[in-house]
């Protein structure tokens, strides 16, 4: 075999090399693809998850999240100023600090938002109160939870003057019609519950 005859054979088999290389990258390039949309989402998801659990460590150290959960009227048994049955569905007027909050961080960015308080009744089953509900969540839903403590002298809020603050009433939980029983299992203690803030892209 002449030196010729050598490198066409050699120039050859690394083209070849190189076609079955570029081969298999743009295979894997191709694999990849349909899992970006998916990375993206999760990404989104995770950025949602840490906005809601920061809103509800900050509402928490303010005492707005004590007060939107206690933002209750026994009379009508409903939260103040509900327009759906006894929660919000239209928070364009966010009636307390902590769903001013929320608006802000979320519905002003086209993001939904679903609130729920969680607690336990008599016979130790959990339920659900809605406070806020815009909707059914998508598959992409992000959710973040925080306990909070309510205790018999725990006071009803409400906001006769529309400030957005809601001013404590007199009428103590121990002594209220209130959605949570009094399911405590220690002196003072009135119920635990879990607020629970779900959002999702709209």
């Amino acid at each position: 075999m002449t030196v010729r005859a050598q490198a066409h054979t050699l120039e050859g088999v690394v083209a070849g090399i190189l076609l079955i290389s570029a081969l298999v990258f743009a295979y894997q390039v191709t694999a990849v693809t349909p899992l970006s949309g998916s990375t993206s989402s999760q990404h989104i998801e995770n950025q949602q998850r840490a906005t809601a659990e920061g809103v509800l460590r900050t509402a928490e150290e303010s005492g707005a999240l004590r007060s939107a959960v206690l933002f209750w009227d026994a009379t009508d048994m409903k939260f103040r100023g509900a327009d759906n049955g006894q929660h919000y569905t239209n928070t364009e007027t966010p009636p307390n600090r902590f769903l001013d909050v929320l608006s802000r961080a979320f519905e002003d960015r086209g993001v939904s938002v679903n609130v729920h308080v969680v607690y336990v009744d008599e016979n130790g089953r959990r339920q659900r109160q809605r406070m806020v509900y815009r909707g059914e969540p998508s598959d992409n839903a992000a959710t973040a939870t925080t306990a909070l403590t309510l205790y018999d002298d725990d006071v009803l809020r409400d906001d006769p003057d529309g400030d957005g603050v809601a001013d404590p009433t007199g009428s103590e939980l121990a002594s209220s019609s209130f959605y949570a029983p009094d399911a405590g299992t220690s002196s003072g203690v009135y119920n635990v519950v879990v607020v629970e803030v779900t959002v999702w892209r709209q």
